[in-house]
């Protein structure tokens, strides 16, 4: 399998953890405010084989405690065999996805190589094509997986960047009526960057992100502001 980045070090990307970071090129979406625009073709240059990112973490065992698998969209490809080998030297593996293939999802979870799964979604079903930047979208794919997280994962979070010209007050009880009763949800910024494929947006500010969490709270355990100052 090709890997187009390794961040040897996070503390960010797999909560609880003191992680690596593994970024897999291509996405099947185009969201105009991602922040690795350069892996969503699939046109990045790999810089990683499989056994060169077992090597590493072979010599790391002991200074790392779970490894992150991020992109672009991991579940594009078969994880199963490169997260066999990586839960073998006996790292956590977490898991970031859009939930676009709950099929791939699900034989990882039954299979038991997925400790912890972020999943994005993305904004309320009225809007979703809009904020994937397509011009079509079937939310079918997404609601299975935030089901199959609800059902299988050992542990899990759905999260949502917030860009202030996708998201808006109705926005958000259809965000919580679409993950009821899930265990978390983070509302997180928009951050812009050289990397943002779009210019032109920007982030909500603080008192608009708190009145947002507040309309998704009453449908989770638990929900939190991240990525703020």
């Amino acid at each position: 399998m090709d890997i187009h980045g390794l961040q040897k070090l996070t503390l960010l990307d797999y909560p609880g953890h003191v992680a690596c970071a593994l970024f897999l090129g291509g996405c099947d979406l185009r969201c105009p405010y991602c922040h690795n625009a350069e892996l969503i073709d699939g046109t990045a240059r790999p810089l990683f084989t499989d056994a060169e990112v077992l090597d590493f973490l072979r010599k790391r065992r002991g200074l790392l405690d779970g490894v992150a698998i991020t992109g672009g969209e991991p579940l594009l490809r078969d994880l199963a065999p490169l997260l066999t080998e990586i839960r073998a030297l006996g790292y956590p593996v977490k898991l970031d996805t859009n939930g676009t293939h709950p099929q791939r999802l699900r034989a990882l979870l039954e299979a038991g190589l997925l400790d912890y799964v972020a999943m994005d979604v993305k904004n309320a079903p009225a809007r979703y094509a809009e904020t994937v930047g397509l011009p079509a979208f079937d939310l079918g794919p997404v609601r299975d997986s935030v089901a199959l997280l609800r059902e299988l994962a050992p542990d899990y979070e759905f999260r949502t960047t917030a860009v202030a010209e996708l998201h808006d007050d109705n926005s958000f009880p259809a965000i919580g009526e679409l993950i009821a009763g899930a265990r978390r949800w983070f509302l997180q910024p928009f951050t812009d960057r050289d990397s943002v494929p779009f210019s032109g947006l920007h982030a909500p500010g603080r008192a608009e992100l708190e009145r947002w969490l507040g309309l998704v709270r009453p449908f989770v355990q638990e929900a939190a502001l991240r990525g703020l100052d």
